[in-house]
C-alpha cells in the first residue's frame, strides 16, 4: 500500500471538506497500512484493522490499537483504504455499514488500480454521496450512513464464493476461486513417504495441507504458517473436515521476520512472489531461508515456483542436496535436503 493512498484518504480532512473527528469519538479504520501518520487535529480514538501479518506488526509497533478483524459496533466513523481486490473492498463497505452509527461518516479512498472509480459509481447509484475529492493519484469519496442499511449492506456483501474442490475461500485470499495450478502440480508430485512433523509455509486456505492429510501415511503433526489471517481461519475450517487423528497447529506468522519455534521432518510450500503488483523474488527466497532453519538435519523441503524465479542457487547454498522434480510450461517443483 502506498503513502499516496493514505494521503488521499486523509486529504478531505486537511482541506476542511470534512471536520476532524473530535476527541472521544470512535473511528474504525479498515485496511490500515504502514506509513500511517495522522494529521494534526485528528483526535479521535482510532481502531485499526489489518489481516496481513507484516503491516499488522508494523502498525502495532507504532503504538496503534489494531486487530486482524473488525470488532465492536456503533462507531462514529469508518475509514476504508482500498486494496487490490474488488470484492474485498465491497465487503469492507458492507462491514462499515454494519458497524457505524446512523448518520456516521464512511470515508473510502483508493487508486484507479484499486478500482476506486467503479466503487464510487456503485456507491453513488445506491446512496447520496456527501462528497468526493481526487488527489495524490487517487480518489476519496464519503457518505453518511442511513438509518436503514439492510439493503445497502446486502448490495455490498459479496456473494459467497462456490466451494473450490470442497474448500471454503473468500475474496482477497490468494486464488480464491480455483486451486492454484502451481499448488496442484506440487501436490501431484510430492513423495509418497512423507512422515513425522510436517509444515506448510504460506498455507493459504489450506489446499496443500489438506492434500497431505487426505493421503495415508505417517504424518504425526501438521502445522500451517500463513500471513493472511482470514486465509488461515479458512484453512482451519477446511482442515476440520478431515477426521484423522493428526495434531494440527495454525500460526498467523510473517515467515520473513518471525522465527519458527518448531523443527520439522518435511516442509511444503508455494511461496508468494508478489508484493502488491510488483514481482519480488526475495519473498520466496526469505521463505526458503526460514525453511532451512526450521528443518531437522537430513529432512526435506518441497516447493513450487514459477519457472523464471532464481531459487536454485539459494537452495544449493543452504541445503546439502537439491534438485528439480518436474516442470511444465509455467511452474517447476524443486526439492532440497537439509
Amino acid at each position: 500500500m502506498t503513502d499516496d493512498n493514505l494521503d488521499t484518504l486523509f486529504h478531505p480532512f486537511e482541506t476542511g471538506d470534512l471536520p476532524f473527528p473530535a476527541k472521544g469519538k470512535r473511528v474504525l479504520f479498515l485496511g490500515a497500512a504502514p506509513g500511517l501518520r495522522l494529521p494534526e487535529g485528528f483526535a479521535a480514538d482510532l481502531a485499526l484493522v489489518q489481516p496481513s501479518r507484516h503491516p499488522f506488526r508494523t502498525l502495532e509497533a507504532m503504538g496503534f490499537e489494531i486487530s486482524p478483524r473488525a470488532q465492536g459496533m456503533e462507531y462514529d466513523a469508518v475509514l476504508i483504504l482500498c486494496g487490490r481486490h474488488r470484492r474485498q473492498n465491497e465487503a469492507r463497505i458492507a462491514d462499515a455499514l454494519a458497524r457505524v452509527k446512523a448518520g456516521g461518516l464512511v470515508l473510502v479512498a483508493g487508486s484507479r488500480v484499486n478500482g476506486i472509480d467503479s466503487l464510487r459509481r456503485k456507491a453513488a447509484g445506491m446512496l447520496s454521496l456527501a462528497g468526493s475529492l481526487a488527489k495524490y493519484h487517487g480518489t476519496a469519496f464519503w457518505f453518511l450512513c442511513p438509518a436503514d442499511t439492510a439493503a445497502l449492506t446486502a448490495a455490498f456483501t459479496p456473494a459467497v464464493l462456490p466451494l473450490v474442490d470442497g474448500y471454503r475461500t473468500a475474496p482477497g485470499m490468494f486464488s480464491p476461486d480455483h486451486v492454484d495450478p502451481g499448488s496442484r502440480l506440487l501436490a501431484a508430485n510430492l513423495p509418497a513417504d512423507i512422515s513425522g512433523d510436517v509444515a506448510d509455509f504460506g498455507a493459504g486456505w489450506g489446499y496443500l495441507a489438506a492434500e497431505l492429510l487426505s493421503r495415508p501415511g505417517g504424518i504425526s503433526r501438521i502445522d500451517l504458517y500463513e500471513a493472511d489471517f482470514e486465509a488461515l481461519e479458512a484453512a482451519r475450517e477446511n482442515l476440520a473436515v478431515f477426521g484423522r487423528s493428526v495434531e494440527t497447529g495454525f500460526f498467523w506468522t510473517d515467515l520473513l521476520a518471525e522465527p519458527v519455534g518448531r523443527r520439522y521432518d518435511f516442509i511444503v510450500m508455494n511461496p508468494p512472489f508478489h508484493e502488491g503488483r510488483a514481482a519480488e523474488p526475495a519473498i520466496g527466497q526469505g521463505m526458503i531461508l526460514a525453511a532451512a532453519r526450521a528443518l531437522k538435519p537430513g529432512r526435506r523441503l518441497y516447493l513450487v515456483a514459477n519457472r523464471q524465479l532464481p531459487y536454485e542457487k539459494l537452495l544449493a547454498k543452504e541445503f546439502r542436496q537439491s534438485g528439480e522434480t518436474v516442470r511444465d510450461a509455467r511452474y517447476k517443483v524443486l526439492w532440497a535436503v537439509r
